[in-house]
This record gives C-alpha cells, sequence and structure tokens, in this order.
C-alpha cells in the first residue's frame, strides 16, 4: 500500500513536470515566433505616418443593441471594452508625460459610454429576475464590475 502510493505521487509528479515542462516550452515557443511582449497589449499599434487619410474609429453601443446580445457576449465585450479603455488610459498618461498630444480622444468617452450603457442592460436583466436570490447575486456581480 505504501509502495503504491509512493510510486503513484512520484509518476503523477513526473507527469506534472513533463506537462508543465511542455506548456512552458511551448508558450516559450509562441512568445519567440511573434516576438510580442503580453504588455504590448496595453498600447496601440503604430500607424504608418505616411498615411493621409485619418483613421476613423467606431461609435459606442447603443443599449437597444445590448438588449439583443446573450449573457455570455455581453461578459466578453465587457473585458474587450475595459481592455481598449486601459490601452487608451495607458496611452493618455504615456504621451502626458512625454508632452504629447492624446490623438483621437474622444475615443475614451465612447468606452465609457458603452460600459454605463453594458452595466445598465445587465442591471435591467437583474431586475426583471423573477428569482429574488439569483437577482441579489446579479446586482452583487454587476456592482462588483
Amino acid at each position: 500500500m505504501f509502495m503504491t502510493r509512493f510510486f503513484g505521487r512520484t509518476v503523477f509528479a513526473a507527469v506534472r513536470a513533463e506537462s508543465s515542462a511542455a506548456a512552458v516550452g511551448s508558450a516559450s515557443a509562441s512568445t519567440s515566433r511573434t516576438g510580442r511582449n503580453p504588455l504590448e497589449e496595453f498600447f496601440e499599434a503604430d500607424r504608418d505616418p505616411d498615411e493621409d487619410k485619418p483613421v476613423v474609429y467606431g461609435r459606442s453601443w447603443k443599449a437597444s443593441e445590448l438588449r439583443l446580445k446573450s449573457w455570455d457576449d455581453l461578459h466578453k465585450l465587457w473585458y474587450v471594452l475595459l481592455k481598449e479603455k486601459n490601452m487608451l488610459m495607458t496611452q493618455r498618461q504615456m504621451l502626458h508625460t512625454q508632452n504629447l498630444r492624446f490623438p483621437n480622444p474622444e475615443r475614451l468617452p465612447k468606452v465609457r459610454k458603452s460600459m454605463c450603457r453594458l452595466k445598465h442592460v445587465l442591471t435591467e436583466r437583474a431586475i426583471e429576475e423573477p428569482d429574488p436570490r439569483r437577482s441579489a447575486e446579479m446586482k452583487r456581480m454587476i456592482n462588483a464590475l
């Protein structure tokens, strides 16, 4: 019995070590292939300065559009908007420290409006929930966003 436990643990430990080493190897290989630092996601991709036409960015989401989305889609959209907001605020701060002008400052209010509208739609769904416990749980989760 003792030997079975001991050998079982060593085999599992060896398998875990091999799988984690393979994961680290594949992660380092994917990083070396792309050559991208994960922190680069906080910065917008550089544009070609030779382009004459200005970049046109989209509009904010409407509440009527958000009401048509599923819970999972809204959840994913929240994190996309949060990532965009973090990227814009990082870029704004970085340019501010260099005494440069923040290009397209109207993008940040669009993202904030979309996030507020998304939260409003989720709150509407929580209020309409017939089960009071689930409704309270949904409201707690929405307020934590």
